[in-house]
């Protein structure tokens, strides 16, 4: 079984759990940048954190024989601190890098004016890099959020078949599929779907422009939840063609889109700017 995880954040996760996700049939991966739990206070934090998504992250995991792209963005909370805006106008010089797959996580935190801005100039950065966009339904009026963020991506030059709506559930399913974008699910220990509902979900839904991903992070989460997901699919009766669909072919379709996906994992080097992963070991 082969495991493409769309929509995780290793970044708080430890090699312990690159290890099982290999274990577990985890092959390839995209980490969105997103908010680090704290506030940061001015766009060098912002961008020590895409280096570190482009360098160390991407070594960590060929370690573990998983290939590992990134989304870069001004995610939705931060976008509403006027410290943190001049990143908007940073983004270019990220986006061009090779193992840049989209612009995410992009969408609504608390659907304010604010975060109408850095949707639009961020879905119109997507557009100009020829790049898909990776975009967060909000935690909050879920439903209302996923309206407003469908209108302004009808009013801007990206195609729906570049975006992927992600964190969806039952209540915005159908509207999401209804937009022409790609659905995205996470399964989350305590919130956001669960196994079995997502597998309800399929049954009903089908597997067409569906992706299921972990969105593991620093709160409580499990990185196996892809794995999870499959096992369940197959013991309610899907093949394993689906599966393959679902955990694999689709979140590459869609990232495909990039022109930037490298799935095969080269002969990792043994040390990232003068360090392993060994602290301090050879």
């Amino acid at each position: 079984m082969r495991i493409f995880d769309p929509h995780i954040h290793m970044t708080s996760r430890t090699t312990d759990d690159y290890q099982a996700m290999y274990d577990a049939g985890v092959r390839a991966l995209v980490e969105p940048s997103f908010w680090l739990g704290q506030p940061r206070t001015s766009p060098a934090s912002f961008f020590d954190y895409f280096d570190a998504l482009l360098g160390w992250e991407p070594f960590r995991a060929s370690q573990y024989g998983i290939a590992h792209h990134c989304t870069l963005a001004l995610n939705p909370k931060e976008a509403n601190d006027p410290r943190c805006t001049p990143v908007l106008d940073a983004l270019p010089r990220y986006l061009v890098k090779d193992s840049v797959v989209a612009v995410g996580e992009i969408g609504y935190d608390s659907m304010t004016p604010a975060e109408d801005h850095a949707l639009a100039a961020q879905l119109q950065l997507a557009a100009d890099h020829g790049l898909p966009a990776l975009v967060h339904t909000p935690h909050r009026d879920k439903l209302a959020g996923l309206h407003r963020t469908i209108d302004v991506i009808r009013e801007s030059n990206l195609p729906s078949e570049f975006v992927l709506l992600d964190h969806l559930n039952e209540t915005t399913v159908k509207a999401a599929t209804d937009s022409g974008c790609w659905a995205g699910f996470s399964i989350y220990p305590d919130t956001k779907m669960d196994e079995d509902r997502m597998v309800t979900l399929l049954q009903n839904h089908g597997t067409e422009k569906i992706l299921v991903n972990s969105a593991a992070d620093w709160g409580k989460s499990d990185p196996l939840k892809t794995r999870k997901v499959a096992d369940a699919m197959l013991k309610a009766g899907f093949t394993e063609d689906d599966v393959d669909q679902v955990l694999w072919r689709n979140p590459v379709a869609f990232y495909g889109q990039s022109g930037r996906l490298q799935l095969d994992v080269l002969t990792p080097d043994p040390l990232h700017e003068g360090n392993s992963i060994l602290r301090g070991g050879e």
